[in-house]
């Protein structure tokens, strides 16, 4: 259980945030039951982390004046970066700030970081951005409005409008190319996309969800991650973690009761890294008048590592299908352009 604490001022990376908001601090140690066999801590046992200090943190504030009541719901993550793993044992230190506010969404900052608690040593783990979206507790079918923050700067809210506006484009995006399915085949051959596609059927009980009956976004998101990680598996045959998550789109709410299927399958693969793409799908059985609908959707990256925590090479993906092939051209234009974006990053500035 994650413990939180609450705050007026909030420091990240050591420097202080000139920001008008609320703070959210947690720390949790790793047990065996969040990491996998070679000690490495499960990336969606993170990504739950970061979806819970979001949660409580939108909640609070989209609650902190007077009117309906309402609950956060997560719409969106931003891409993650696993910057470096974490091991059972250590401390994950969560804390989450609200960098912006629209009138019907939340933008939260989070930043995780390890903590070797026989040694002190702490390193950043992890940076990610979500946005949530407040519901009436009414009628969970309704957005409300969100109380606006207050900016120290007119700088600050020029830049959260852009984000803003880029998230909802690429979510509007995203959801129209929603359409296909993952099927299986029958005696596919090895390191082909049929021979380490994957797929998670679950029925979303009362320990999944919201007090008002709707899936928690990190419950989604951690099984998103065990799928993903039996794919990478199932490709390289060697221990492999979460190295980063393209952005995860939230299209719609999974309600009590539903059974989701959740499918994955590789896109693309460099030499060293594994791209697979993550598809959730809902289906309320229980009801005949609602259909089937894809809930939510992601890009994972995997790495392969040694025994000694060492990079590996990966097995290269074989493209069989056209589907397969255009699906792999994408990946490797992703791939491209985020590495153009680190090195950029990387070069000294004049």
């Amino acid at each position: 259980m994650l413990l939180f604490r609450r705050g007026l001022s909030l420091k990240v990376l050591g420097k202080d945030v000139d920001r008008a908001c609320f703070g959210e601090k947690a720390k949790q140690i790793m047990r065996p039951d969040d990491a996998n066999v070679a000690g490495n801590v499960h990336g969606g046992t993170i990504l739950k982390m970061i979806e819970e200090a979001g949660a409580i943190i939108s909640t609070r504030h989209c609650n902190s004046q007077n009117g309906e009541r309402c609950v956060a719901a997560l719409a969106r993550v931003e891409r993650t970066d696993f910057l470096s793993p974490m091991c059972i044992g250590e401390v994950a230190h969560v804390s989450a700030e609200i960098t912006y506010t629209s009138k019907h969404s939340v933008e939260v900052q989070v930043n995780v970081l390890s903590e070797n608690i026989l040694t002190g040593a702490k390193k950043l783990t992890n940076k990610a951005t979500l946005w949530y979206v407040p519901l009436s507790l009414k009628n969970v079918d309704k957005v409300l409005e969100v109380p606006p923050v207050v900016y120290s700067r007119q700088e600050q809210e020029e830049e959260g409008r852009k984000r803003y506006e880029a998230q909802k484009l690429e979510r509007m995006e995203t959801k129209w190319r929603n359409g296909d399915i993952v099927q299986p085949v029958l005696n596919p051959e090895p390191n082909t996309v049929s021979y380490s596609q994957s797929s998670l059927i679950h029925l979303v009980g009362p320990s999944d969800c919201t007090l008002h009956g709707f899936v928690h976004g990190g419950v989604t998101m951690k099984l998103m991650d065990e799928v993903a990680g039996i794919v990478a598996a199932r490709h390289c045959k060697t221990n492999i973690v979460t190295a980063s998550v393209d952005a995860i789109n939230f299209h719609d709410k999974i309600r009590k009761g539903f059974v989701i299927t959740i499918s994955g399958r590789m896109t693309f693969t460099s030499n060293k890294s594994m791209e697979i793409e993550v598809l959730v799908d809902a289906d309320p059985v229980v009801d005949s008048s609602q259909k089937r609908y894809r809930a939510a959707s992601a890009f994972f990256t995997y790495v392969s590592l040694s025994q000694e925590g060492r990079s590996l090479p990966v097995p290269q993906l074989v493209p069989e299908t056209e589907d397969e092939k255009k699906r792999f051209e994408e990946g490797k234009g992703r791939y491209l352009q985020m590495k153009a974006k680190r090195q950029g990053q990387a070069e000294p500035q004049p």
